[in-house]
């Protein structure tokens, strides 16, 4: 791994797990120190990062992303458009048992599991998913998307009653697919993924406040 990519790799990860918060600014100098990487991986680094929406120029300087309320809204619609042409796809598949590693994989979680493991096997879920379905574009699509919605949906797996309704959602929807029944699971994932949407929304809007005494920028 060259020195650029394992600066964008570790600082991508602190990006994504709030280690470093949204709005909090970052410094060249820092992350060259930080990481022990001279300035030009450290710029290439950056930028690629700008490139994925999770920093953005400031002045001189970087600022890691505010999560962006609006962005939210619409990413649900985009997710809803992918992540449904996958699973029709998916539910044309003779072979589908492919679904039940899925599944060995949601019930791989209980209540002495990490918050850190449930929040990656739920986004693991929709990935897999999308990957069931052979194609290679409608996969990298909901894989990025996931990316890009990891930090906001670290917020929400505080809430445990979100994760008990996330993981029967999930179920109910594998156990569609294995069917093959297309226009059930469509139905359900959608109403997932909007679902999911307006609670997270509406989370963090009645938790602006909170959020940003911690140091978090979220804005509307």
């Amino acid at each position: 791994m060259s020195q650029m990519q394992n600066v964008e790799k570790q600082l991508r990860e602190m990006i994504l797990g709030l280690e470093i918060g949204p709005g909090e600014r970052l410094t060249e100098r820092w992350v060259e120190s930080r990481f022990g990487a001279s300035r030009t991986p450290v710029r290439a680094a950056l930028l690629r990062l700008e490139t994925e929406g999770l920093i953005c120029r400031d002045g001189r300087g970087w600022t890691v992303s505010p999560i962006n309320l609006a962005e939210l809204e619409q990413i649900a619609v985009y997710r809803e458009a992918v992540e449904v042409a996958a699973l029709r796809l998916t539910c044309t598949l003779q072979d589908r048992s492919a679904v039940e590693i899925i599944e060995a994989m949601l019930d791989s979680c209980d209540d002495q599991t990490p918050r850190e493991e449930w929040h990656r096997v739920g986004m693991d879920f929709h990935i897999e998913l999308a990957r069931l379905s052979g194609n290679e574009f409608l996969f990298r699509a909901v894989r990025d998307v996931m990316t890009r919605l990891s930090r906001a949906r670290w917020l929400e797996v505080r809430d445990e009653a979100a994760l008990g309704r996330a993981w029967a959602e999930h179920h109910a929807i594998l156990s569609a697919v294995r069917a093959g029944d297309a226009d059930t699971a469509a139905r359900l994932l959608s109403a997932h993924i909007i679902g999911s949407r307006d609670r997270l929304v509406t989370s963090l809007r009645n938790d602006r406040r909170g959020l940003r005494a911690r140091g978090f920028a979220v804005v509307a």
